[in-house]
């Protein structure tokens, strides 16, 4: 195994010195498998009831910091500042306001901070927990870029309900809000969960919120919300996930830990870990995931809180425009699946029904706020709203409410109410 790692990193040494960059293709199959029979980085190993084993692994000895980026990188255990809210409200320009009683975070939300794994052991302080990576597969489908080359109108102060953006990636259908034309230095939102359906081993349907930077063919990116992927993770478990690319998903970034990179310090939260308790569409939301992203103005590195917890962040040195600010933000629902023609998968986005302004019963993402480079998070000024697939996948965006929610979802080609062919 020493030899194996040894082998790897001489080799990802040469290729950074060639290139500039480490080529850790987003198919990585970066494997970790536990070190305690040499380096005695694993200090203890959880067995999960859904399969999964969490490696309790030394915090630095942690595989992020085999990037050749990061040999000499210095952990940062905490942001220097953690954004707060901004005591000026939205202005939305109606002649009627209504608040959204429905939604109070405080009465009716509850985090996303318990993992399946966490029934059967926790880890100690000085370490990580990690995911054991133990598929065979040595692919991990590539999320594609969401930036697209268009225009479209904007009104400050105004959601948009306007569907007219040039965003059609291949095999991707999206159901999405987003903001750009400013500098973005954070970005958060209080995401439903659910278990939707995936109906091939080589599809994938998620949640997120995302920032990215840089042009269509080269950006860069850093999501993080929750997805079912069995693909990556062998099953079809709803899963907390990061991911993130400096090159446009060509050689560079990956899911979670799968290759070097996202720097973890939370001993709580394993990246790819199942999540407990799935909500149903039947019912209000038994779990909202509350993700925030944001930079830390003194290191540049970015952040990532699920939940009020601090799970860790991306080096500001695995990217170049992303070390200032993201370019845009977006919320809401992706599909992957090679068929997204008739005859269409039955993959499901959000919590499998259409979008609606009936509360709880779909996908939702509620609590949209960026930062811009102020220590306040605050509604986004501009925003717009996109589906690739609005006959398989739909959007809703209440704008009547004082806290604008976005509902997103559908059911592919799957049950009886589909209007998808």
């Amino acid at each position: 195994m020493v030899v194996k790692l040894m082998a790897i990193l001489l080799l990802e040494t040469a290729l950074f010195l060639i290139t500039g960059h480490v080529v850790l293709a987003n198919n990585s199959n970066w494997n970790h498998e536990p070190l305690e029979d040499t380096t005695n980085a694993v200090l203890k190993s959880i067995q999960s009831e859904d399969g999964d084993i969490i490696d309790c692994v030394d915090i630095y000895k942690q595989p992020a910091l085999n990037h050749p980026a990061l040999r000499n990188h210095k952990i940062q255990m905490l942001p220097s500042y953690v954004p707060t809210m901004e005591k000026t409200p939205r202005k939305i320009n109606r002649a009627k306001r209504k608040k959204n009683k429905l939604y109070s975070k405080s009465e009716s939300q509850v985090s996303v901070t318990k993992q399946i794994w966490h029934k059967n052991g926790s880890c100690p302080e000085g370490t990580v927990p990690i995911r054991r990576n133990m598929q065979t597969m040595n692919k991990a489908l590539p999320i594609l870029s969401r930036r697209y080359n268009s225009s479209f109108n904007r009104s400050k102060h105004e959601f948009s309900q306007n569907n007219t953006l040039n965003m059609l990636r291949a095999n991707h259908a999206m159901s999405i809000l987003l903001t750009e034309g400013y500098a973005y230095t954070g970005a958060q939102g209080d995401i439903a969960v659910y278990n939707p359906t995936v109906e091939g081993s080589d599809e994938y349907t998620l949640s997120d919120v995302s920032l990215e930077n840089g042009g269509q063919g080269f950006f860069e990116a850093i999501r993080s919300g929750w997805m079912v992927n069995p693909m990556v993770y062998g099953d079809k478990n709803t899963r907390f996930f990061t991911y993130w690319t400096a090159d446009g998903a060509k050689s560079t970034g990956c899911f979670d830990s799968l290759c070097p990179g996202f720097v973890q310090v939370s001993k709580d939260i394993a990246l790819g870990a199942t999540i407990d308790h799935i909500s149903s569409p039947s019912n209000r939301p038994s779990q909202v995931m509350s993700i925030s992203i944001y930079k830390d103005q003194n290191t540049n590195n970015w952040w990532v809180d699920l939940g009020g917890k601090k799970i860790g962040y991306w080096p500001s040195e695995l990217f170049e425009g992303l070390s200032h600010h993201a370019a845009s933000v977006q919320w809401g629902g992706d599909v992957y699946s090679t068929r997204l023609t008739t005859p269409h998968t039955a993959t499901a986005m959000g919590s499998g029904e259409y979008a609606s302004p009936i509360d709880w019963l779909v996908g939702s993402i509620r609590g949209m706020r960026i930062l811009q480079y102020s220590s306040g998070w605050k509604y986004p000024e501009w925003t717009n709203t996109y589906a690739d697939q609005y006959d398989c996948y739909s959007f809703y965006l209440q704008i009547v409410a004082d806290d604008p929610v976005f509902y997103y979802g559908g059911p592919g080609s799957g049950g009886p109410v589909s209007r998808c062919h």
